[in-house]
């Protein structure tokens, strides 16, 4: 009986191997759906004819997608099982791509985004409780380092794979989705044979769709710091994934959509390679940290823009880059660590709002001003929103660290 169970054991431990490098491929590929569009918006603005406006508001209702997976689905997996979420969350994803495909207008737009957003809110919550639990004890820090350094890989290699066959290939807005699901496929199949970690899965009738947010007062305070610094991180990623590549076409004359998906590549590599070399800093040291490159990142993307330079741009990039990943991780930890053990739920939910909002309000703002104003005037506005914000939230991240 001894030397069956640890013949199990040791079958298991050989299939985590094989199981974590598919969860992680299942979070890539969810987050690459959502880049897939950054160098295709400026084709859809000329094909569609819609405004500035317009275009930031398809990339920003990705968020009611993200919302709803947090707010109504949030806690599923940890009752229907890892493996179920987890397929629900790739099924999502496939008509997201379909609908994308098959996309003659706005509207159709706006529901794949939504659908996008929402696939990758049940699997992205999926996958990182899924590999924490496949994880051997001792490593249950890992976890966190994978999920959000394959987050930023899949965003990178979303764009980059769109922006070379929208460049070079032929069916700009179709060959994309295509590969998207042929990709989506192999890793639905790899989902489906990676073993279950909840020990007694339930039915969806068991699942609470009563949203839980909340940020006890007597961390209030406390609070404001990482808040504030996932919603700069966020609204870094945000402006190079939604705006970037109007402001490459536009000021920078550089109109190669495989240049844009490159750019953002750079970005999300640099954010990825931050997250895993970084991994042992200290949560408030990578927050402060962020939150001081926040202005120079931000400086440098409107001295980029005014002086139309693309060498100052790969630099305020490559600057964006490390400030979003320690802002995201950072500022992820120190909610963590603050929250209270009976509330942890509700307060990170809290915090992932911060993030959501920091995501999508400030790229409507930079539509709504360059349509009105300039391009130049709504990145020097975003950029004078980040610098406010980051030095608020430094006085008050250096104020509780003393």
């Amino acid at each position: 009986m001894a030397l069956r169970d640890l013949a199990q054991t040791h079958d298991d431990a050989r299939d985590d191997v094989l199981a974590i490098p598919a969860v992680a491929a299942m979070i890539a590929v969810l987050f690459a759906g959502s880049t897939v569009l950054t160098p295709l918006y400026i084709i859809y603005k000329q094909q569609f004819g819609f405004s500035q406006i317009t275009l930031t508001l398809i990339y920003a209702v990705y968020v009611v997608g993200n919302l709803g997976a947090l707010l109504v689905f949030g806690g599923a997996s940890d009752v229907v099982g890892r493996r179920p979420a987890a397929l629900a969350a790739m099924i999502v994803a496939v008509i997201s791509a379909l609908v994308f495909l098959f996309a003659g207008n706005v509207v159709s737009l706006d529901v794949a985004r939504i659908l996008s957003g929402l696939g990758i809110g049940v699997g992205a919550g999926t996958g990182t409780a899924w590999i924490a639990e496949l994880l051997p004890d001792a490593d249950k820090p890992r976890a966190s380092v994978i999920a959000t350094s394959t987050n930023f890989l899949g965003l990178g290699f979303g764009a980059l794979v769109s922006g070379l066959l929208a460049q070079y290939e032929p069916w700009p807005l179709r060959l994309v989705f295509i590969v998207y699901l042929a990709a989506l496929g192999v890793v639905t199949v790899l989902v489906w044979r990676t073993r279950e970690t909840v020990a007694r899965p339930g039915g969806l009738r068991q699942v609470s769709m009563r949203p839980r947010l909340s940020v006890p007062v007597q961390i209030r305070a406390r609070f404001v710091a990482p808040a504030v610094t996932g919603f700069g991180a966020m609204a870094l990623v945000g402006f190079y994934a939604a705006v970037a590549p109007s402001i490459l076409a536009q000021q920078l004359h550089e109109a190669n959509h495989a240049v844009a998906g490159a750019l953002f590549f750079e970005l999300a590599m640099v954010a990825a390679l931050a997250i895993v070399a970084l991994a042992r800093m200290q949560s408030s040291t990578a927050m402060l940290a962020a939150l001081a490159l926040m202005i120079p990142s931000a400086v440098l993307v409107v001295a980029a823009q005014m002086l139309a330079s693309m060498a100052l741009m790969v630099a305020a990039t490559a600057c964006c880059g490390v400030a979003a990943a320690l802002g995201y991780r950072g500022g992820l930890q120190v909610v963590n660590e603050i929250a209270p053990r009976d509330r942890r739920a509700e307060v990170v939910s809290s915090f992932f709002i911060c993030c959501f909002v920091g995501n999508a309000l400030p790229v409507i703002g930079i539509g709504i001003v360059s349509t009105y104003a300039s391009p130049v005037a709504a990145s020097l506005a975003f950029a004078v929103m980040i610098i406010l914000f980051s030095l608020v939230a430094l006085g008050f991240g250096l104020r509780q660290g003393r």
